[in-house]
């Protein structure tokens, strides 16, 4: 039996859901037969970008699109396998070559950003002089490792994660359509848990149909992803602003006992925020968007106790004062620092900073991001003034940079010890990664 995500595959670009500021734009490209030579499909994993790729390549050639068919003329190359000099070598010599049935020769060239520098480059040089016969498409989920020379010559068209109004209706026509008989109460979970992705939603819709032969409930899904109830979520969220830590971990010993993963937890409690997001919850998103393997389950009750462990440090470091005072007249903010996007940002700006400053580890505090490289040319790289510069203009006049020379990592940086030491607390197994590192 096929596989629902391939079932309802769509082979016309009038069939695609949810993209359309990236489909009206194609399909009038081929009614004024004004095809581009090279085209770049940004958007997150799942949202149709090779599928639409795929319809594109069919409908410039006028073939008639089956999921299973094969052209000649249309040439997929995974990115990921095929990211080195020698292979785009190869590709620049067999695209001379004319098509054998259709007008184009097309190259679709999935997970672009994998290619190396070298790839790059020999790629640049075909699209800076394509043959006439032939056209790339290149897909990626992380554009900004790819280089500006590349995407300044394609035709970059952004893909989106579907709404969920849209991807519930898309869901219940569906599951009407295929006799599944579930409720919207429970739809409406796989719709949430699908992120947006139409691959990854109709693969949980597959998986959960065959669950019972009678309408499928809230309470079935939960149970069969393993999920924590809502209600438990607000209580945890509850416990959280009440700063009580023996309720918070007696809450998460039980949801980790009863199947439910540290990951699957904290992306519901992120979900959850987001939904109704609360001022005094805000500080929680960044912590919780690390809880990842090795450690999950301890990094979760940091996040979940962080706020709680540093208001002691502030009463212990700070006299006693008014309290009506400070309510009335002072305001105390709180700063959170996007690492991640510091990267994404440091990569665009330059490539050669960026290759140094993944060679480290941070810390950020009260506005002082300080830098811990991992040995000293990476440091004496990184304080250099022009480069200093590029840093400083990046994280902004509010944040302040120090760079450490290496070896000068802290004690409160090495978490190893306490992770591991509450993860046995948890009761989770420990795993080692090899590396001595539980990030």
């Amino acid at each position: 039996m096929k596989a629902l995500y391939r079932k309802y595959r769509p082979v016309k670009l009038s069939d695609v859901v949810g993209q359309e500021q990236v489909c009206a734009p194609l399909e009038n490209s081929l009614k004024q037969n004004k095809v581009g030579h090279a085209y770049l499909f940004v958007g997150p994993r799942g949202c149709g970008k090779t599928s639409v790729a795929r319809i594109f390549a069919h409908e410039v050639n006028g073939f008639k699109y089956e999921i299973e068919d094969e052209y000649i003329d249309i040439i997929e190359i995974d990115g990921a396998s095929n990211r080195g000099i020698e292979n785009i070598r190869e590709l620049r010599e067999k695209v001379m070559i004319a098509p054998t049935v259709g007008k184009y020769k097309i190259y679709i060239i999935d997970e672009v950003h994998m290619l190396t520098r070298e790839a790059f480059n020999a790629l640049l040089k075909t699209l800076e002089e394509p043959p006439k016969h032939a056209i790339f498409i290149m897909a990626t989920t992380d554009v900004y490792k790819v280089p500006v020379t590349i995407t300044s010559r394609a035709q970059t068209y952004t893909f989106k994660l579907a709404d969920r109004d849209v991807m519930f209706k898309y869901l219940r026509q569906i599951a009407d359509q295929e006799k599944i008989k579930i409720t919207d109460d429970a739809l409406s979970i796989i719709v949430k848990r699908g992120g947006g992705s139409f691959r990854d939603s109709l693969s949980l819709l597959d998986q959960i149909s065959s669950l019972s032969s009678q309408e499928i409930t809230k309470d079935m899904v939960v149970e069969a992803m393993g999920l924590p109830q809502d209600e438990t979520i607000a209580n945890l969220l509850a416990e959280y602003v009440q700063g009580n830590v023996v309720n918070i971990t007696t809450i998460m010993k039980d949801l980790l006992a009863s199947g439910v993963k540290p990951e699957t937890l904290a992306e519901e409690l992120i979900e959850t925020i987001i939904d109704k997001p609360e001022t005094v919850l805000l500080p929680l998103l960044s912590s919780l968007t690390s809880v990842k393997a090795p450690f999950a389950d301890a990094k979760l009750l940091v996040a979940l106790t962080e706020r709680i462990e540093n208001s002691k440090k502030l009463d212990t470091a700070t006299p006693a004062i008014n309290t009506t005072t400070t309510q009335s007249n002072t305001t105390t903010v709180q700063t959170i620092f996007n690492w991640d996007d510091f990267l994404n940002r440091v990569h665009d700006a330059s490539e050669a900073i960026y290759s140094q400053l993944i060679k480290t580890t941070h810390r950020f505090n009260n506005g002082l991001l300080e830098i811990f490289p991992k040995r000293n040319i990476v440091k004496n790289i990184l304080s250099r003034e022009n480069n200093l510069k590029v840093l400083n203009q990046i994280a902004g006049q509010s944040v302040r940079i120090k760079i450490h020379a290496a070896d000068k990592l802290p004690d409160d940086v090495k978490k190893d010890a306490m992770l591991e030491q509450i993860s046995d607390i948890m009761g989770g197994e420990v795993q080692n990664d090899g590396g001595g590192n539980p990030f």
